[in-house]
């Protein structure tokens, strides 16, 4: 299993558009891949469960990725936050 710990800097957070952008990354692979906020697990491949959180800027995320493509997806995601999801 693959983490990354994240900080969300956009201004947006995870809604609609970013949220939208991160389930389609993570839709790319093969691997389980969930986000960990104060303890409960969300579904990355997930609009809903992603939208379900409601991550604003400065919220503190846990990615995790299990399978064989683990190491791309954890680094798929992680290209795309560092970019603020385009924003």
């Amino acid at each position: 299993m693959k983490k990354l710990e994240v900080t969300l800097e956009n201004e947006t957070g995870l809604h609609a558009r970013p949220a939208s952008l991160l389930v389609k990354e993570a839709s790319k692979y093969k691997s389980n891949i969930t986000i960990e906020l104060d303890g409960q697990e969300y579904v990355a491949k997930s609009i809903m469960s992603v939208l379900s959180m409601g991550a604003g800027k400065g919220t503190h995320l846990i990615f995790k990725a299990e399978g064989e493509d683990e190491e791309a997806a954890i680094e798929g995601i992680k290209n795309l936050i560092d970019q603020n999801f385009g924003e």
